[in-house]
């Protein structure tokens, strides 16, 4: 799930983005360049036996986490025929009727993101037209779990009732990707030069999701409208899959960077609870979707949390006497309610909400 964002925004430049996670940006310029590109990392050596190789990769992860907060992943083991179906039921789910999309509103679930998020619902930047998307959201459910399966765990989500083969095929991609979560876990455990195993208890029973999102075709000018506006992820790291161009990442230096999905790769992203358990050595970075690519783009992002009950206190190696941690001690579960609840209302309107 994603941070909301307010904005003091205009055609002139600088431009400000104030963040509901009370982090302020501000960049020069609305528009965007390839010239740069965010890091590619070959992961098949976390599957190795030998400590030293999956060491190597948690090191590249740590460079790309630390300088950008954004990086790709190759050979990464998942059969992407599962991200391809995912696609095609999004297709099938948004081009039903809008009243029979509206049965599954996520304003139906208080508190909670699941469910159906209509076209120009949101406008979180306050541009002059309203975020030119919509989605569809579903949470973990333990009874997929690959690794730790309990069916008694009462599942939160609003699934459509004449689609039986959508909610099977959401689901099965949802269970790959968290047995590859988890594995990502434990490289990020050793990008921060703790024991690998250091978040195994957190990730038993993770705060997970996921969504597919709907951009038509954007019209409007990029400083009219987006595709969905500027913003950062709340859980602790995001993997994307998309069928397109349109997602750009707001650098360092204050530019917006186009990422161009590889064939056969995902996208993986720092989110705002990782980045303060890591007392901000890891970075949650700002970033949009604006499509001007000529076509429909459909995407699949995964939210990766830890349990609810986990506290979010800085991991030992991101604090020191000279560089004291920065945040309050919160539980994982008010961190993510105070997020959501936050967010459904102030994307609404473009502002944050005290």
């Amino acid at each position: 799930m994603s941070s909301t964002t307010t904005t003091q925004m205009n055609t002139q430049s600088p431009h400000t983005l104030t963040l509901t996670n009370g982090k302020t940006f501000t960049f020069e310029s609305n528009a965007s360049s390839a010239n740069e590109q965010i890091p590619t990392i070959d992961v098949s050596r976390m599957h190795s036996e030998n400590l030293a190789d999956r060491q190597a990769i948690a090191e590249e992860i740590r460079h790309a986490a630390r300088d950008i907060g954004f990086f790709s992943i190759v050979n990464h083991g998942v059969d992407m025929t599962q991200a391809e179906n995912v696609i095609s039921a999004a297709k099938s789910f948004f081009s039903r009727p809008r009243e029979e999309k509206m049965e599954v509103c996520t304003d139906l679930m208080s508190g909670e993101y699941c469910g159906y998020h209509p076209m120009q619902h949101y406008n979180p930047n306050g541009w002059k037209k309203r975020d030119l998307y919509e989605a569809y959201n579903w949470n973990y459910n333990a009874a997929n779990d690959p690794q730790y399966p309990d069916a008694s765990i009462p599942e939160i989500n609003i699934w459509p009732s004449e689609m039986p083969e959508f909610k099977d095929t959401l689901c099965t991609y949802e269970s790959t990707m968290i047995g590859l979560a988890r594995k990502l876990t434990r490289m990020f455990a050793l990008a921060l030069h703790v024991p690998e195993d250091s978040f195994d208890d957190a990730i038993r029973r993770p705060e997970a999701g996921a969504r597919i999102v709907h951009y038509p075709q954007q019209e409007a000018s990029r400083d009219e409208q987006n595709g969905i506006g500027a913003h950062t992820d709340v859980e602790y790291f995001t993997i994307i899959t998309a069928d397109s161009e349109g997602l750009e990442v707001l650098s360092k230096s204050g530019t917006w960077i186009q990422v161009n999905p590889l064939p056969g790769a995902f996208i993986v992203n720092i989110a705002d609870c990782f980045m303060r358990q890591t007392n901000d050595f890891f970075v949650s970075t700002v970033h949009r979707v604006i499509n001007k690519n000529g076509r429909e783009r459909y995407s699949v992002p995964f939210f990766w949390g830890f349990d609810r009950q986990s506290t979010i206190t800085p991991v030992p190696t991101c604090i020191s006497e000279s560089n004291p941690s920065r945040y309050p001690v919160t539980t994982a579960s008010e961190y993510y309610l105070w997020r959501t609840t936050k967010q459904k209302s102030a994307w609404k309107v473009g502002e944050v909400q005290a």
